[in-house]
């Protein structure tokens, strides 16, 4: 690949949907799709409940969010599968904490019941965030747990829709200074898995096919790493 083929992006890829910067880290892009659980995140410290419960499929940036979320805030983070008395100072030292992946498994579901009670009575803030709904997660036994978490008002993030992807992708061309063109982004964007980590992916595939076969990403080059995310066994969340 050429040096010219690596310069700026040309003015067709400027990202159409507004960037926000993740305290220092990178851009989270936002669309309808992320719009609400942005907002919740933006809008602490005046939550109108103090335990907030993210959903929302993997790969759609549901711990990236957490974590802009716990650098803002100074929240320690736990997942929710290791929870432990642990977790009880730690929520009293800061007023807040990050509990996450609820549906994969609570450590303790006392403490964690226990966690929703001490954000209620001390005015502190409890961020969980999970795949499904809470009356979708059939592992949790105790009925006080269970009743608690299907009493919060959860906010969803929906899978990216294709403007968001295409924005993604563009972003993550960039960052890797390839030029690509916007019929191919497209062509990426309609056909790829809805899902960040996806994007992550086939971007590193399309560089690595680009390299290999010394020529730009092209519309075959991104057929061909289509092809090869497809069978590729799924990974878990990621979150740009």
């Amino acid at each position: 690949m050429t040096a010219g083929a690596r310069n700026a992006m040309p003015e067709q890829l400027v990202l159409a949907l507004p960037g926000r910067q993740a305290q220092g880290a990178e851009d989270f892009l936002v669309s309808r799709s992320n719009a609400a659980a942005v907002d919740l995140i933006d809008g602490w410290p005046n939550w109108q409940l103090p335990s907030q419960l993210v959903v929302g499929p993997a790969g759609v940036g549901k711990s990236h969010l957490a974590n802009v979320w716990r650098l803002a805030s100074g929240a320690p983070i736990v997942r929710a599968a290791a929870l432990t008395e642990a977790a009880v100072p730690a929520f009293e030292d800061h007023s807040r904490l990050v509990v996450e992946d609820i549906d994969r498994g609570i450590g303790n579901e006392k403490i964690l019941f226990h966690l929703l009670n001490l954000a209620r009575e001390k005015a502190g803030s409890l961020l969980m965030t999970s795949r499904i709904l809470p009356g979708e997660i059939g592992h949790i036994l105790l009925p006080d747990l269970r009743s608690r978490l299907r009493a919060t008002s959860p906010v969803s993030i929906e899978p990216p829709d294709e403007a968001l992807l295409r924005s993604v992708l563009v972003k993550l061309f960039s960052d890797r200074q390839l030029l690509v063109e916007p019929h191919v982004v497209s062509y990426l964007a309609l056909h790829m898995e809805r899902s960040m980590e996806a994007a992550t992916r086939l971007v590193a595939a399309c560089d690595r096919l680009s390299l290999a076969q010394q020529r730009k990403v092209t519309r075959a080059v991104a057929a061909e790493a289509l092809a090869h995310e497809r069978s590729e066994p799924d990974d878990d969340e990621f979150a740009l």
